[in-house]
């Protein structure tokens, strides 16, 4: 397979020879409200043009409809008559933004002979939740491809061990900024994205969604240090930057 971090959770992915794309999240940088004060979002740049993301995409997955993942332009921009996959609950208001072939993830789906499985998150823990809503991860499984967990917008919880426990992914893409809404982690931070690694040890962990708020906390540096004096081998926890192209296989 091959991943491509866009920026923010934005991946482009080559997997069961088609072209998934993930979370699209579009916005010029500084053109939408800081979350902290800290600084307008996003913070940083597209690596690319949209014309090129957009590219050969044949599905695009969307985990929910925060800005950072689903915003403006990429309703604008993203075709309209695109397969697009999305949570239970979330149909109604893309459709409303014109997509004509949308499917909600509720159980297994087999598109084009990858088997796309959602799977459980939690947007933090306690009330916080409330404020975040309702948030998946999925699976994805296909003949001669690494068996890839997207975990998405989720802290590391029991269903999130559980899953790795019971699929024993060969791929596993975190949210690793250590964003906080009100106090409270609402994403994987280092220490939690190091315990992904130690319940995983045969998994190639992908940390993602770095870098382009401003209510992140950790860095990619940040996550390195942590990592290395975890002992954590860094051929098995890949810190991609924006517009870095992986190459993966089992």
């Amino acid at each position: 397979m091959q991943l491509e971090l866009i920026r923010n959770a934005t991946l482009k992915i080559t997997y069961g020879g088609h072209v998934l794309l993930i979370d699209p999240y579009f916005a010029p940088r500084h053109s939408l409200p800081s979350f902290t004060g800290r600084s307008p979002n996003p913070m940083t740049e597209l690596p690319g043009s949209i014309d090129g993301i957009l590219q050969g995409v044949e599905l695009v997955i969307v985990s929910h409809l925060h800005t950072d993942h689903f915003d403006t332009v990429a309703k604008e921009r993203v075709s309209k008559t695109l397969p697009l996959l999305c949570q239970p609950g979330d149909e109604s208001s893309i459709r409303e933004s014109g997509f004509t072939d949308v499917t909600t993830l509720l159980q297994t789906t087999v598109w084009q002979g990858i088997t796309i499985t959602p799977r459980q998150g939690s947007h933090g823990l306690g009330p916080v939740v409330e404020k975040m809503g309702h948030v998946i991860g999925f699976t994805l499984e296909a003949p001669g491809e690494p068996t890839v967990y997207w975990a998405g917008d989720t802290v590391l919880y029991p269903p999130v061990a559980d899953t790795i426990g019971q699929v024993s992914p060969d791929i596993i893409i975190t949210h690793s900024c250590g964003a906080r809404w009100d106090g409270d982690l609402i994403v994987m931070d280092a220490e939690q994205t190091v315990a992904v690694s130690r319940l995983a040890p045969q998994a190639i962990v992908v940390a993602t969604h770095m870098e382009a708020l401003d209510h992140a906390t950790i860095t990619r540096q940040d996550l390195r240090q942590a990592a290395n004096t975890a002992g954590i081998d860094p051929s098995h926890l890949l810190i991609p930057a924006d517009g870095e192209t992986l190459h993966l296989s089992r």
